[in-house]
């Protein structure tokens, strides 16, 4: 379905049809949520056409926080860009192949929900399922998945104990997250329909060794891309296939703010929309946020890091008949170094006294620490 565009009065393009969703949306957000039978629960289907990653994410925050959702629930359908997204307890040193990203301009995010870290490309569909907190339901939410799979493409799955979607018996083909709070939920999950696997692989093979935390760690597993099971999966038909499932057997009319009646998102399709500050008035300031280095970086559970220097390692020693090794041991709280030391230190070497010093108060990166290492070694051996 080709959406209608509008330019609103500050120039953006908003969705003229889409408008009226918004002032039911916007209407919605004065009245308390109240309980309602099932039944009377108006559905509502949004594409967002941002593919950042942090738009993305900000939208869907913006959505979760400001919705009253005892009236209607929402799914929302969305694409990123290259992007590796980490949950809110984990640690993007550990997560992500940081020189991997840096170097291929892989964006770093953090997400609200907990859970492990994925690749998103604009082969990996993704999406939000909102709803009240009582109404939670993410095996239902999946269920719309697998059923919509098979009703397009013959595709059977299962719903594994993890809420994972998987085929083939073994290979993963969704992931799932969540945030609940009160009074709203969102339950969002990853579908791998044509992901670029290498990519994938590299920018979360992460082989950094010597950080100690308590942060949440991934789980990896074997995974598929529906094109590799039917070559006829396309992304259009399926967020159609998943849409249509998620809309099955509703009927819905809504009043626009003239009091004219008009067919709602069951008859009209879905909603293309372009998330911006007029239509969702605070979305830049979460917008900040999500792109600050405070969120991505400084978010990270308190942790360690130990490296061992030692000839066979890195050629440092203090002196020719000196090669005890060396271990420099840096402790991180918020993405800050808090103290650094280096044990067997001698005496004589006051010099590197003050460059361990001087780490403290310093954001913590790969780079600071293999300079530091460098910066030990002595000049002339």
């Amino acid at each position: 379905m080709q959406a209608i565009f509008r330019h609103d009065a500050h120039g953006s393009k908003v969705p003229a049809k889409f408008a009226r969703f918004l002032f039911q949306l916007r209407h919605a957000l004065t009245n308390s949520a109240k309980a309602i039978p099932k039944d009377g629960v108006k559905k509502f289907i949004f594409i967002s056409q941002s593919t950042d990653i942090y738009v993305n994410l900000a939208l869907e925050h913006w959505l979760y926080r400001n919705s009253d959702l005892s009236k209607q629930h929402v799914l929302l359908l969305w694409r990123s860009d290259p992007c590796v997204v980490i949950g809110r307890h984990q640690n993007p040193w550990i997560e992500c192949n940081i020189p991997v990203i840096e170097s291929s301009q892989i964006a770093v995010a953090r997400r609200n929900s907990g859970g492990g870290a994925v690749y998103h490309d604009i082969g990996n569909l993704n999406l939000s399922f909102f709803t009240p907190r009582e109404r939670y339901d993410r095996t239902y939410n999946l269920n719309i998945i697998k059923r919509a799979l098979f009703r397009e493409w013959n595709l059977e799955s299962i719903i594994n104990k993890k809420d994972d979607i998987i085929v083939e018996g073994k290979f993963k083909v969704s992931g799932t997250a969540a945030k609940l709070g009160h009074p709203n939920a969102y339950h969002h999950c990853t579908l791998l329909v044509n992901v670029n696997k290498e990519t994938l692989s590299l920018a979360l093979d992460n082989t950094y060794e010597g950080i100690a935390t308590n942060a949440t760690k991934s789980a990896p597993s074997p995974i598929r891309n529906l094109t590799e099971m039917n070559c006829h999966v396309e992304m259009d038909r399926l967020l159609s296939a998943i849409g249509w499932e998620y809309l099955r057997g509703e009927t819905m009319t809504l009043h626009d703010e003239h009091g004219q009646k008009f067919l709602g998102p069951q008859q009209r399709g879905f909603q293309m929309l372009n998330p911006t500050e007029d239509w969702f008035p605070g979305i830049e300031k979460i917008l900040e946020e999500f792109r600050g280095w405070d969120w991505i970086y400084g978010k990270s559970p308190t942790f360690t890091v130990t490296r061992i220097l030692s000839r066979a390692r890195d050629s440092f020693v203090i002196s020719r008949d000196d090669i005890r090794p060396q271990k420099l041991v840096i402790s991180v709280e918020k993405g800050i170094v808090q103290d650094a030391t280096l044990t067997s230190l001698p005496s004589n070497v006051s010099q590197y006294e003050s460059l361990i010093a001087n780490l403290s108060g310093k954001r913590f990166s790969y780079g600071l620490v293999n300079n530091t290492v460098r910066a030990l070694r002595p000049v002339n051996f």
